[in-house]
């Protein structure tokens, strides 16, 4: 065989079999998701990342989401809502409670003893926003909300009762939070969850309020030896969240890729976030009996003390957000219901 048939032969066949396999190609649109955890902390491994997969698989790899964990692109957690808004990036997971006074009426799956199971709660959060709050995410796309598991204390002491929270430092994660801690006699100290580990490990704080789902990434089982829960199936409290996108990268999609932002938003998102936060809390606790910490879960009728002291947040959260013309006992009474809902439909 000469040397020019068997160059054609090759070309020929080198273009058959590239005409078999699939081409790569770039991403028409290449988006940054910043976001304040470590990647492998819960909800950015197993629930973002997926989900950020989920939407390239689905666009035929024509939308591609970079994810970005630490807070690496520059800024603090309570500024990652202004920079989805302003357009430094186009996605971010955030803690609402991080941005004081933005999400009044979402508040109120914050208040003590109101959320529970994630899952069903992030399912019921979803409907409460999208009926009764979706207007506080007017400068955003908003993917989706969640919550996560029930609440409780991560203490260098023991906390067995009501009277052993007086006067302790324990870091709260929202303004909510911080006005039950004050109501439950502790002193509130507002932190975001990074700086955590180290606030305890320098005594800066005695406590914090996370959920057993961020222990780990924080390695508070190694830090402290207490951890303190209710009985029932409602947390002490709860942080809420929300997966949201720049109006703009949103708006200069076309139509068909809009339809695989949609499609991968909502309530199963949703849910998915909170069934992570289920996994991760486990796969928490489990670290903590592990370590041989102790783990103490406070029985019904010393959590009935809890419920009462804690019930002051409710009358001063219904007066600040009367104040600003919102009816806070009529949103708390649908919260309750959507909540028992989703419980009942569990």
């Amino acid at each position: 065989m000469n040397t020019l048939r068997r160059t054609v032969l090759s070309t020929l066949a080198a273009g058959f079999l590239a005409a078999l396999l699939p081409q790569a190609h770039a991403a028409d649109f290449t988006f940054r998701l910043q976001q304040f955890l470590p990647q492998q902390a819960a909800i950015p491994a197993k629930a973002i990342a997926p989900w950020a997969q989920k939407i390239e698989k689905d666009s035929g790899g024509r939308i591609r989401i970079q994810l970005f964990a630490n807070m690496t692109l520059g800024g603090k957690p309570p500024e990652l809502l202004d920079q989805v808004k302003d357009g430094v990036i186009d996605f971010a997971w955030i803690v609402l409670g991080y941005t004081p006074g933005r999400f009044p009426k979402s508040e109120v799956f914050e208040l003590p003893f109101m959320s529970g199971e994630p899952e069903q709660s992030s399912r019921a959060f979803y409907e409460y926003v999208t009926k009764n709050s979706i207007d506080e995410f007017k400068d955003v796309h908003l993917i989706t909300v969640h919550t996560h598991g029930p609440g409780l204390f991560h203490s260098r002491d023991p906390i067995a009762k009501l009277e052993d929270l007086k006067g302790m430092k324990v870091r709260g994660g929202s303004r909510i939070i911080n006005m039950m801690l004050e109501q439950l006699g502790a002193t509130p100290v507002g932190m975001p969850v990074p700086a955590v580990g180290e606030s305890l490990s320098k005594g800066v704080i005695s406590a914090a309020t996370v959920p057993w789902e961020v222990a780990p990434s924080v390695k508070l089982h190694q830090i402290v030896k207490n951890h303190t829960g209710f009985s029932g199936n409602r947390g002490l409290y709860t942080q809420t969240f929300a997966l949201i996108m720049n109006k703009a990268s949103y708006d200069k999609l076309p139509a068909d890729l809009k339809k695989v932002v949609d499609s991968n938003s909502g309530p199963d998102v949703a849910a998915a976030f909170g069934r992570a936060m289920i996994a991760a809390d486990a796969e928490g606790m489990d670290l903590a009996k592990k370590a041989g910490n102790r783990i103490v879960t406070l029985d019904e009728a010393e959590t009935q003390r809890w419920k009462r002291s804690a019930a002051g947040v409710r009358a001063l959260w219904y007066k600040e957000v009367g104040d600003k013309g919102i009816d806070g006992q009529k949103l708390a009474a649908e919260a309750e219901r959507l909540v028992e809902q989703y419980t009942k439909t569990k």
